[in-house]
């Protein structure tokens, strides 16, 4: 990853990404209540709320949340950023580690009961989903020889050929990423949030549409993560990814409207099981790879 690349990177995923997860969001949003048998809002129904929440006067019972906030950006761009640019995947998990730390540190300090409950359940999630995202980046190593994203352009196959349950440990624990039920525990994007919102109860005005922008650019680069087991040296990769990606979006879509909400103790279990198991299996598949060619 050269500079210039990364500054390519940045513009473009600074400007387009907002905009294609705002968009998703809308469609998300309408798929959604056609499913519960409402019209639903218009497609940028998102981006009327995220401007009216901008314009709202700033309201906080900690000085310093907008500043926890507003790094939990920066670091979701430049995660994204490195990641479309070629750069080192283990250095994007950690940098959106990090931005998901920073929104934790937000809610904490307001000192509000809901939101630090919110809080708990996201830090239970993360403990729940992060061990597989680790995982992806060692056996992305194993296969590409680099941590480099860019590396899937070379290989003649895509990596869902090499890591296939890989690729479905990744589309388990998406799920729980992308805050989709039923391991929406620390607060949902839509009406069915029992704990208030969740991580998100004291947070208002410039604050939440932050935390909606960030959430934009996160769904963004999680679709990124799927489309990457897709991607290889045939000039039909892309367009495949893209469908690939989109595809499993619908698919969350559907388990977030047909599944109830489970406790953090299975969310924890099932995913730690997943994640073992499917890293097992892809690990004695890639021995057997080896000795076959």
């Amino acid at each position: 990853m050269t500079l210039l690349s990364f500054t390519i990177a940045l513009a473009a995923f600074t400007i387009l990404a907002p905009v294609l997860g705002c968009l998703i969001c809308g469609v998300d949003r309408i798929i959604t209540a056609r499913m519960q048998g409402r019209v639903g809002p218009p497609l940028l129904q998102p981006y009327y709320d995220v401007r009216k929440l901008l314009a709202k006067e700033k309201r906080s019972l900690n000085q310093y949340q907008g500043y926890y906030l507003v790094l939990a950006l920066i670091f979701a761009i430049l995660s994204g950023t490195i990641f479309f640019a070629g750069g080192n995947l283990l250095m994007v998990v950690f940098l959106l580690l990090l931005s998901t730390l920073l929104f934790v540190v937000a809610a904490y300090s307001t000192r509000s009961p809901y939101a630090e409950m919110g809080a708990q359940r996201e830090i239970i999630q993360v403990l729940s989903y992060e061990p597989m995202i680790i995982l992806m980046s060692v056996f992305f190593f194993l296969v590409t020889s680099s941590f480099n994203t860019s590396a899937v352009l070379e290989l003649d196959l895509p990596l869902v050929i090499t890591l296939p349950l890989i690729f479905f440990g990744l589309l388990f624990i998406i799920t729980i990423k992308l805050r989709k039920s039923p391991f929406d525990l620390s607060y949902s994007h839509h009406a069915h949030q029992e704990l208030v919102k969740g991580i998100t109860t004291e947070m208002s005005g410039r604050n939440l549409a932050i935390v909606e922008i960030t959430h934009w650019y996160e769904n963004v680069l999680f679709l990124g993560y799927v489309g990457l087991f897709f991607m290889w040296i045939h000039p039909l990769a892309l367009p495949i990814a893209v469908v690939v990606a989109l595809a499993v979006y619908f698919l969350e879509i559907v388990i977030d409207n047909s599944f109830a909400r489970v406790k953090w103790q299975p969310m924890l279990r099932w995913s730690w099981i997943v994640t073992l198991i499917c890293a097992v299996a892809n690990l004695g598949l890639l021995a057997l790879i080896q000795l076959v060619f």
